[in-house]
């Protein structure tokens, strides 16, 4: 009995000693600390002011429970702010995305189809321009050549005038021939060369005018049949004379008919130019609104694009900052409830009234 009674006393005191020993390490520990620093002051003037221990226990629990609510309400905050982060990250990331295809799409149909479209409208004007400069300019030569022409014509009817005139002197010469000198048939002569002159270009008629010059040649003009078969040769050159007036007279009728016609056409050709021309510049303007609507909004969403991903850098810095200010409470707060801890610990043993500050 008495043995057991001795190990007893001497656990007891084993114990002491070590609550001893590690109440004063708990004591070196929370020195360290300024908070524990604090702790150990409280306990301390408790001590001193001889209050209860009870009381003083409760202090220190419902200052852990209040680290313990305030360490779960930063928990509670910070969860709800990484909800609100991921779900903005995730907004701004599709935003971004959905830019991006806005931009490369709208891009794509600039480069593919628009821009395209209007260089092919823009060739399509200036053919069309180069048509009408044909046209134009078959316009102007059709009315050279007319006039030229025209001059022509009146140049012929006027050498066959000339030559009417020259075969009606003739026949006026022959009927004074009835016996004629040597002078007055040089005269006759003269004058059948000039007609050979005045229409020594129509060679249709230039063989008539030879055979009449050679049939009036070395005759004897005081024979009157020899005269009558040359003024019945001149009646029927003159009569060929008037034939080639009549004929080219309908000939240029005919050819300034022909002519206002094609001038017409002309006309018409060039008005169906410019009203291609009015159609391809309506197709134009429209194209060309439609690439000013389309640059403009992808210059919009590029802008939105840039915008957010700023946001979203700077919803990544605020955020990163936001988690180190979290840490360093969550650590503040762990480490201060470990040090109450402590201190309810120094508090509920056998003896803290030789604690010291």
């Amino acid at each position: 009995m008495k043995s057991i009674l001795l190990i007893a006393l001497i656990a007891i005191a084993f114990t002491a000693r070590v609550q001893e020993r590690n109440l004063a390490k708990i004591t070196t520990d929370l020195k360290k600390s300024t908070y524990g620093s604090a702790l150990l002051h409280l306990v301390e003037l408790h001590s001193m002011a001889g209050g209860p221990v009870q009381e003083l226990i409760d202090a220190i629990e419902e200052l852990i429970n209040d680290l313990e609510e305030e360490l779960e309400e930063l928990e509670f905050n910070f969860q709800v702010r990484t909800n609100e982060h991921n779900s903005l990250v995730v907004s701004l990331e599709q935003d971004i995305q959905d830019a991006v295809i806005d931009v490369n799409n709208t891009q794509d149909t600039l480069d593919n189809l628009l821009f395209p479209r209007r260089e092919q409208l823009q060739v399509r004007i200036e053919q069309i321009q180069e048509n009408q400069e044909g046209n134009r300019k078959n316009y102007d030569e059709a009315i050279l050549v007319r006039e030229q022409e025209h001059d022509d014509f009146e140049l012929q009817i006027a050498e066959l005038n000339d030559a009417t005139a020259a075969v009606d002197d003739a026949l006026a010469l022959l009927q004074t021939l009835t016996n004629p000198s040597l002078l007055q048939v040089k005269r006759f002569q003269n004058s059948l060369k000039n007609i050979e002159q005045k229409i020594k270009s129509r060679s249709k008629m230039a063989p008539m005018i030879k055979a009449l010059i050679s049939l009036a040649s070395n005759q004897n003009f005081s024979d009157q049949g020899v005269i009558g078969q040359i003024v019945n040769a001149l009646n029927e050159f003159r009569n060929a004379i008037v034939d080639s007036i009549n004929a080219q007279t309908a000939a240029e009728a005919q050819a300034q008919a022909d002519h206002e016609e094609y001038l017409e056409q002309l006309d018409e050709e060039y008005a169906e130019f410019q009203r291609q021309i009015n159609r391809v510049n309506v197709d134009l303007t429209a194209t060309n609104e439609k690439i000013d609507q389309l640059s403009e909004f992808r210059d919009q969403r590029d802008a939105d694009r840039k915008q957010y991903t700023a946001e979203l850098e700077l919803e990544n810095n605020t955020y990163a900052e936001e988690t180190d200010t979290y840490t360093n409470l969550k650590n503040e707060f762990t480490r201060e409830l470990g040090i109450s801890e402590q201190a309810l610990s120094v508090v509920q043993s056998a003896d803290f009234s030789n604690i010291q500050v």
